[in-house]
């Protein structure tokens, strides 16, 4: 019944005259997609960047603890430690939160995408979503995937569409014309 709705939803934007120029991905998302997704978010989400901005300060901090240490005088291990341990989490974090991700996306089976000028309508085994442009729009293009992004300063809502999903090479090369005339690359 659900695939029948994702069915009935894609005719529906063939019949707004969107059929001729569509494109049509099936897959299953891989761990790697998301990994991919989630270190492009990094780019466009506020946070993302804030994150490394702290990084960044207590790699500093921690430098100019050393260089105390060096000197002679009194420095705290506290800054190294917490160095030690949060460095790694946060540039681990894609990974971990990819995996996590694609523990839910393995229940939904595979994922049945078609990407039209009036969005893109993703159908699995067990829901179907449609989602049009004004919800996402913005994207990027990594070397594996597209990434559609909310408009929210945090892209808290993501879309992933891996390339290798593509049937041939032109419907890559289609499905970047499509989100070039309907999205801002991010």
């Amino acid at each position: 019944m659900v695939e029948g709705q994702g069915a009935a939803q894609q005719r529906e934007l063939q019949g707004q005259g969107y059929g001729a120029d569509a494109v049509e991905l099936e897959y299953r998302p891989t761990v790697g997609d998301y990994t991919s997704a989630l270190r492009a978010r990094r780019g466009v989400s506020k946070a993302a960047r804030r994150q490394f901005w702290v990084l960044g300060g207590a790699t500093v901090v921690v430098a100019l603890e050393g260089a105390l240490a060096l000197s002679g005088g009194d420095a705290s291990v506290f800054p190294v430690i917490w160095l030690l341990v949060f460095a790694p989490l946060m540039l681990l974090s894609p990974w971990l939160q990819a995996r996590q991700v694609s523990r839910v996306s393995e229940r939904q089976g595979v994922f049945r995408v078609r990407v039209t000028d009036a969005g893109v309508s993703v159908a699995t085994d067990n829901t179907t979503a449609s989602v049009n442009w004004a919800a996402q729009p913005r994207y990027r293009e990594k070397p594996d995937i597209f990434v559609l992004f909310s408009a929210d300063k945090n892209a808290t809502c993501f879309t992933v569409l891996p390339k290798r999903a593509a049937r041939t090479p032109a419907d890559v090369e289609r499905l970047r014309a499509i989100l070039d005339r309907n999205l801002t690359r991010a």
